[in-house]
Formats: structure tokens, C-alpha cells, sequence
């Protein structure tokens, strides 16, 4: 279904050249040379026309002609719904569900970073977020310009048999029977029935380091702003996403690592009763299911979580160790691998939250927990962990002033765990988290360079104030270990966009 196209995108990689030395150094080019191909998935003549401006735009060019249509009266919506698409046709989730494909991945973020900030920053998550899909389609069409194909309209099948037809080709890892059963389903229900579907899936395997649930819950919550109507090239994007398995033989028909923990809770929920849902706040708990997930396995990290359920003990707790436990891993190693531990607890949250059927709450819930000690074996394998525990976590003596805010992200440049420290005082102390928040949140905006900036910050911000009081102040705090630093550089694409759009 979903094959490598070659389309003329000359234009958006024309880069500083002048228009008549590009045209000099490429020679004629014909009107049939700069239209789509038939093959390709269109959208509805309200949007397309947008993404083929953002398509087809130098990235030399697009933010000033971006900021021009703005003016001229085009909607945020619109502008956030033909970035979401234009990535969904362009870019590849391939050969894993990340690299160039954070493009998607972030459109999410960019926009809870766009809704939360003052009001003179708004535009500059989603300009920025306009520049890197740009990136990313220049990556694209120089690893073989893939683009979503048009739906095989005679394989759909008829509703009555999608929700049948999606669940088999997922278990099989059937990419073909699986993009024409998706788009089926997406036609005859509700987002609420499709993510049901999806959500059994999204987090079974560890590949892509958690980038699989990553898009399934960032997707649908930039669906419930822009509209279901737009669902059906997302959610076959997705799918397709879902069903990577790259370099490695079908899982349906091997025993891989990264699939053996979503196996083995499979079975474990068996174990879990029917009144799942514990009522007993337990911060001892929370403190025995960390230290277990500071160096266990995938397997013994889900079976705690089955005897603490067991025993009572409340979700909240569990969720408060799951996440103090992801922030902990950025204290022991920053970095690519320890943020995506706290992103991926974010989406799984999410979508714990949303699903409606219990086992699917249940096994997001013992994955999320198998998910760390992966996470953190697979930060071993880039360097040495430091021997820190985010319960020993000292506090220092810190005003509760705006002043120790700005001075913290100052230290943080120089020491982050002496500013961790500092924010845990200044926490602690009855300080207020937002101006922390607010701080840290602009910080990315002018300092950010990739979308892991977006990602992490918009995850962390948003996550600490579902934590227990005894454990959201150290969650923040840890998080100081990967946010941006007041001391480093403005990046020139801000001042690009803050003068773009005036």
C-alpha cells in the first residue's frame, strides 16, 4: 500500500539559490514534471491546497510566506491541520518510528507548547514546527521521496467486517490488509471506537523506543482540535507505524526481545481482579516499586505492579512510581534514551487514561512498567549510568522568588544537579511551579534546536501535576536534567520568525 512515489519537490530543496539561477542550472521543466501523481493520497479541496503550499514552499521561504497568509487571515487550525498532513503524506515512518518522522511525532507538542505560553510567543511553536517538517521532507525525498499512497479502494472491506479484518492483520503484522481495513473502520466509526482498536496495539512491542504509542496518542489529540473528519490518512499513517518491524524477521512468527514483556503481561493479566482499582495511597509502595525499577527486569517490574493491585494499593501510586522512576533515569544518564522513557510514559498515560475496555487500561499499565528497565538498558548500552536515586534527591535551602527561578535555569547551564537541587528546595519551600513552567516552556521556544526539546518539555510540564504531592516536586526537579539552559544561544530561526510575523 505504501510505496516509494518520485515526485518533483525542486523547489523545497532549492534552498538560498535565486530563482534564476535555479532555473538556469536545471533547465526546462514541464508542467507535467510539478504535478502530483494520481497514486497518492489526496485530501478535501478545503485542505489540499494549503498542503501544497507547504509541500511545495522552499524552506528558505516558508516562513515569511507562511506569515503573509497568517496575516492575510489564515486560521491556526487550519495552518495546524495542513502542517499534520503534509507530514503524514511526505515523510516516511520508516526504518523507525523517530528520526525524520518526529515531524508528525511533534505536531502535537508544538501545539500544547502554542495553547500554554503568553501571547507574544504563541506563533513561534508552530512556525518552528513548520521549519522542521521542511527538514524532515528534504530527508525524505533524499532517502526515495516515499509518499502515502491513495487507498486500494477495491480491498476495503465492508464494515460490518473491519473491526474483524484490522485485529487479525495487526496480529500478523499484515501492512497491506491492514491500511485498507483501517481506512474501512475510520469511515464506518468514531474516534472512540478506532482508538479502542489502536490502543491494544500501540505499546505491545518495544520497538522504536516507545515512538509507536508516542503517535497514537499525540494523533488523536491533534485530531480532537482539527477535526475527525481528517482522520483517515492519520490513522493509516499510523497503522503503517505500528506494524514496523524493520531489520527483524515478523514478530508474529519469532520470539524477539522487544516483543517477550508484551507476551508475558498478556498473560499476567489473568492475575489481576476484577476490582483492579486500588484505593489504598500508599507512598511506601510507590518507594518499594522504584527501587525495583532502578535495576530489574522487564518481567519483574509488570509482576510488582500485579502484586501491588493485589494488594490494594491504588493506581495513583503505582503511576507516581512509574513516573518518578522515568525521571530518574534522566538523572542517571540525560539524553535521547532517558527522555523517551518520560514522552513514552506520557503517551501510555494518555492513553490509559482514554481506553475505554479495562484489559487494555491493564496491559498499557504492566507495559509501561516493563517499558523502563528497557529504557534504562538501552541507556547503558550508550554509557555509563550514574549512581543516582531520585528519592535521595537532596533539596537546597532556595528562596521562593522569581529571581531563584531565573537563577536556576542560569545554574543549570553550569551544574544540573546542583539546579535540580535548587528547584527541589525551591519546591519544597511552598514555591509556585508555575513561574518554573512558564520559564522553562519559553526557554525551549528561543533556545530549542529538535523536536525531543518539544517533545520532553511539553511531556514534563504537562505529567508533573498528576503526581501525589510527595513526588511531583521530584519529578519537576529531575526534569531540570533535560530542559534548555537560560546561558545557551538563541537560535536565528527565532528572530527569523518573530520578524516574519511582526
Amino acid at each position: 500500500m505504501l510505496t516509494s512515489q518520485r515526485r518533483q519537490f525542486l523547489l523545497s530543496t532549492a534552498g538560498s539559490l535565486g530563482l534564476s539561477q535555479l532555473l538556469g542550472s536545471l533547465g526546462p521543466l514541464s508542467a507535467d514534471e510539478v504535478k502530483f501523481e494520481k497514486g497518492i493520497a489526496r485530501f478535501s479541496s478545503e485542505i489540499e491546497p494549503l498542503v501544497e503550499f507547504l509541500e511545495t514552499t522552499p524552506r528558505a521561504e516558508v516562513i515569511e510566506q507562511t506569515a503573509r497568509r497568517v496575516q492575510g487571515g489564515l486560521s491556526y487550525r487550519h495552518l495546524l491541520t495542513a502542517l499534520l498532513l503534509a507530514g503524514v503524506r511526505n515523510v516516511q515512518p520508516r526504518p523507525s518510528v523517530g528520526f525524520k518522522f518526529h515531524a508528525v511525532l511533534v505536531v502535537n507538542s508544538a501545539h500544547l507548547a502554542s495553547i500554554s505560553c503568553a501571547d507574544e510567543d504563541r506563533w513561534l511553536p508552530i512556525f518552528w514546527a513548520i521549519d522542521n517538517f521542511k527538514s524532515s521532507q528534504q530527508r525524505d525525498i533524499s532517502e526515495g521521496n516515499w509518499t502515502l499512497a491513495a487507498v486500494d479502494e477495491s480491498a476495503v472491506p465492508p464494515a460490518h467486517l473491519a473491526t474483524q479484518r484490522l485485529r487479525s492483520s495487526l496480529e500478523k503484522w499484515d501492512v497491506e490488509a491492514a491500511d485498507v481495513a483501517i481506512t474501512s473502520l475510520v469511515r464506518n466509526s468514531g474516534a472512540q471506537r478506532v482508538f479502542d482498536e489502536l490502543a491494544k496495539f500501540a505499546a505491545r512491542d518495544f520497538r522504536s523506543i516507545g515512538h509507536k504509542v508516542i503517535y497514537l496518542s499525540n494523533a488523536f489529540r491533534t485530531l480532537q482540535t482539527i477535526g475527525w473528519e481528517y482522520a483517515e490518512p492519520v490513522m493509516r499513517s499510523l497503522v503503517y507505524a505500528m506494524l514496523n518491524h524493520h531489520g527483524s524477521p515478523n514478530p508474529s512468527t519469532s520470539d524477539q526481545d522487544a516483543d517477550r514483556p508484551g507476551r508475558h503481561n498478556r498473560a499476567l493479566l489473568k492475575q489481576i481482579p476484577s476490582n483492579w482499582r486500588g484505593s489504598k495511597v500508599d507512598d511506601g509502595a510507590t518507594t518499594a516499586l522504584v527501587a525495583t525499577l532502578h535495576d530489574c527486569t522487564p518481567q519483574q517490574a509488570s509482576e510488582q505492579v500485579v502484586e501491588q493491585i493485589n494488594q490494594g494499593i491504588s493506581l495513583q501510586s503505582i503511576w507516581n512510581a512509574i513516573y518518578a522512576s522515568s525521571g530518574e533515569l534522566m538523572m542517571r544518564q540525560r539524553g535521547i534514551i532517558a527522555l523517551h522513557s518520560v514522552t513514552t510514559t506520557n503517551a501510555i498515560r494518555h492513553a490509559f487514561q482514554n481506553a475505554s475496555d479495562p484489559e487494555t487500561r491493564q496491559f498499557l499499565l504492566l507495559q509501561n512498567a516493563s517499558f523502563l528497565p528497557m529504557f534504562r538498558e538501552a541507556a547503558r548500552g550508550r554509557g555509563d549510568l550514574a549512581d543516582r536515586k531520585i528519592v535521595d534527591l537532596e533539596k537546597a535551602d532556595t528562596p521562593t522568588s522569581a529571581t531563584a527561578v531565573q537563577d536556576t535555569f542560569v545554574l543549570m547551564g553550569k551544574d544540573r544537579l546542583a539546579a535540580a537541587q535548587k528547584l527541589y528546595g525551591y519546591l519544597e519551600n511552598k514555591g509556585d511551579p508555575q513561574p518554573v513552567v512558564d520559564h522553562a516552556r519559553r526557554l525551549v521556544f528561543l533556545k530549542g534546536s529538535d523536536s525531543h526539546d518539544y517533545k520532553f518539555s511539553s511531556a514534563a510540564l504537562e505529567d508533573y501535576r498528576f503526581l501525589s504531592s510527595q513526588w511531583r516536586n521530584r519529578f519537576l526537579a529531575s526534569s531540570i536534567f533535560q530542559l534548555r539552559s537560560a546561558i545557551e544561544p538563541t537560535r536565528p530561526l527565532v528572530k527569523r520568525i518573530q520578524e516574519a510575523i511582526g
